[in-house]
């Protein structure tokens, strides 16, 4: 990618908005792409990328910036300004190649959660073109628990789905509870392509974990047609990117918590030692003489 300096980023933005056209998310979409076909830029191609990028999210839709933010999760060390811009936060400065993926990832989590349905669609799309897919994990660990997932769900037993979710597929247990409870169905898709669940298994699951989806039959049909459509590869890697999703540290109580608390049942105290009177020691004397 590279563009010419003697063109200003105010200069691209007008071109972009032409005779009533608006093409900036066209335009977002190209440089995005331009970009993460090499993997090394200097740093001229560097704060091009920042300063057209930065000027062109906050003028797009929600579907152009989570496909771009899914186009660059998949992109070893892309702008830090840039993914926070399209977080929804405000631009500290140009990119910073040095900084972790993570907050990137947190960010791309989010946004396929909170995103509609067309829009996780896209995100997924983005993912599918991505190159350099993860490793997927072999097949006998997902097929010992898909049984276990399929039972849970026939009995309604959201819980223990959850539970098993968590471990099939390596994610915190909140995030594994938002992967079941959402009414949109798209997570659970995800989550069972990367496992290699059964097409018919899956319906089963829709059917009878959710109340929302299990009551709605074109819902049921447009998550049946999005397992057809999906490449596995393009959903073990979400998979992989929630699996970076820091978990919330759990609660523990201290291992003697309860020792200083108060006796259920009060102990009984001894009667105290006294004396007996005159006429007591009368009145037991005659009783044992009976």
């Amino acid at each position: 990618m590279k563009f010419s300096a003697s063109n200003p980023l105010d200069s691209l933005v007008d071109l972009a908005c032409r005779d009533g056209v608006d093409i900036r998310p066209t335009l977002l979409r190209v440089v995005t792409d331009l970009y993460v076909q090499k993997p090394i830029h200097g740093l001229e191609e560097e704060t091009q990328f920042v300063e057209l990028a930065l000027g062109l999210i906050d003028a797009v839709d929600a579907s152009t910036r989570a496909a771009v933010a899914a186009r660059l999760a998949a992109y070893p060390g892309a702008p830090a300004a840039v993914l926070h811009r399209l977080a929804g936060g405000s631009p500290a400065g140009t990119g910073n190649r040095s900084e972790p993926k993570e907050p990137m990832r947190d960010s791309l989590i989010e946004l396929f959660f909170s995103a509609a349905s067309e829009e996780r669609r896209l995100i997924l799309v983005n993912l599918d073109a991505a190159s350099d897919p993860p490793i997927r994990r072999g097949a006998p660990v997902a097929g010992e628990l898909t049984r276990r997932l399929e039972i849970a769900a026939l009995k309604r037993n959201q819980g223990e789905f959850i539970r098993v979710l968590e471990r099939a597929l390596g994610v915190s247990h909140g995030l594994a509870e938002r992967i079941a409870c959402d009414n949109s169905g798209e997570p659970l898709v995800v989550a069972a392509k990367s496992l290699g669940i059964k097409a018919e298994v899956l319906q089963r699951i829709l059917l009878f974990l959710n109340p929302v989806i299990g009551q709605s039959a074109q819902k049921l049909y447009e998550l049946s047609r999005l397992y057809d459509d999906l490449n596995p590869a393009a959903a073990e890697r979400m998979v992989s990117i929630w699996r970076t999703a820091a978990p919330r540290p759990p609660v523990h109580a201290p291992v003697y918590w309860n020792d200083e608390r108060p006796a259920l049942r009060p102990t009984a105290k001894p009667a105290p030692n006294r004396a007996l009177s005159r006429d007591e020691r009368l009145a037991r004397s005659r009783r044992n003489e009976r």
